[in-house]
């Protein structure tokens, strides 16, 4: 797995009125979103931001850079071997929204008997963690959680890659404060 796929709406109250009819969001509200890719330790590798908010997950799925191969089943070799099956294509964790790709997994939406019932648990867990990643960034930098009063949409993007690009300084020096007092290990 290389990492939990989804998207974040950044509320957008100063949006140009020239945009305002494509910066609506799902919630009704100007939005400008954030796609991005996290590892269990919130870290994120894959930011794509400043999509207006009348696109939904999909749409910025297909004109994400990072995505565009995976559209042609294209992905980082690897191999893997789950339950005596080979496997030789990385995949990310993804909701329900995404279409059906062999890069994109889903959660098992009716599970049936207990084993599929905690894997689908344990997934969903995991899946969460790009959730968790955007809960974080947004207590840290309390300007992505409230609505943007800025008028630029190259300002906004700014400030997006440089409180990525923090977050993911204060992760890395967490991480290895962790292991240095051993309560995570080295891999």
């Amino acid at each position: 797995m290389l990492g939990s796929l989804d998207c974040m709406h950044w509320k957008w109250t100063n949006c140009p009125t020239a945009w305002a009819r494509q910066s609506v969001g799902y919630s009704g509200s100007l939005t400008i979103i954030l796609e991005a890719v996290t590892d269990y330790n919130l870290w994120i590798w894959h930011a794509y931001f400043g999509l207006p908010g009348t696109n939904n997950d999909i749409n910025v799925l297909e004109v994400s850079h990072l995505f565009a191969n995976l559209a042609q089943g294209i992905a980082l070799p690897v191999h893997y071997v789950i339950q005596g099956k080979e496997y030789n294509i990385s995949y990310y964790l993804a909701d329900g929204i995404y279409p059906k790709w062999s890069t994109l997994v889903q959660t098992i939406q009716d599970p049936r008997g207990q084993e599929k019932k905690l894997f689908a648990i344990k997934q969903e867990g995991c899946r969460k963690d790009v959730e968790r990643a955007f809960g974080v960034l947004q207590s840290w930098f309390a300007i992505v959680a409230g609505p943007t009063h800025f008028w630029q949409k190259h300002v906004l993007h700014d400030i997006m890659t440089a409180f990525i690009i923090m977050h993911n300084m204060i992760i890395e020096m967490s991480v290895m404060l962790m292991q240095q007092l051993g309560i995570i290990s080295k891999h």
